[in-house]
């Protein structure tokens, strides 16, 4: 008993202390050799590549011609506006759980999209990179959906226009620092996301 006892710790201990690149128990393992499930995998990988590679196109745009580049310099005016931060944690926690997981992408999906109108009047030039990007959103998040769907999971059905409310700014510069973050905080969610996706490819 005293052995098992101690083999029981140590178990918890690894546990405790693997990576995320390590998770144990995550599921959908029995579908791991799926080809249909590999395949939407794949093409969504490529999908949020994709967007991450536009997102960083109007991060460069932002940092070009506004003059915004550096986080840590602008961090005492974030405190000062409420921009949304949509959360991902059941993405990368030791908890893992994949139908969580999608519906938090599906969600952050449609806090950005909506936030995206920020970025729009911001950098009104560049409202067609806006709009392709804001439709690969919502493209990504019904692929998502279908494939929950396929797998018998539950999700939420979002109506096509977008009711969450624009952020709005107390001035000028606000809206630029605004729409910096807007875009920080976006990318950061891809990434996590990627990774979440990339993971169960490797399960």
């Amino acid at each position: 008993m005293c052995f098992l006892t101690r083999g029981l710790a140590l178990l918890l201990a690894v546990l405790l202390w693997a990576p995320w690149q390590e998770l144990h128990g995550a599921p959908l393992t029995e579908l791991s050799g799926d080809q249909d499930f590999q395949l939407f995998l794949q093409r969504n990988l490529e999908f949020t590549r994709k967007i991450r590679g536009d997102v960083a196109a109007l991060q460069r745009v932002v940092c070009d011609t506004l003059q915004l580049c550096k986080e840590d310099e602008l961090l005492l005016v974030r405190q000062e506006l409420d921009i949304a931060q949509a959360p991902l944690e059941q993405c990368h926690r030791r908890t893992f759980q994949a139908e969580t997981c999608f519906s938090q992408i599906r969600a952050g999906l449609r806090i950005y999209g909506g936030s995206l109108a920020t970025i729009q009047a911001l950098l009104p030039g560049h409202a067609g990179l806006v709009e392709t990007l804001q439709l690969d959103m919502a493209n990504l998040s019904s692929n998502i959906q279908q494939q929950m769907e396929d797998l018998g999971l539950a999700t939420v059905t979002y109506p096509p226009e977008n009711q969450d409310p624009v952020p709005t700014f107390s001035s000028h510069f606000h809206h630029q620092v605004g729409g910096f973050f807007i875009l920080a905080n976006f990318q950061r969610f891809l990434e996590t996301a990627y990774r979440a996706l990339r993971h169960l490819t490797s399960l």
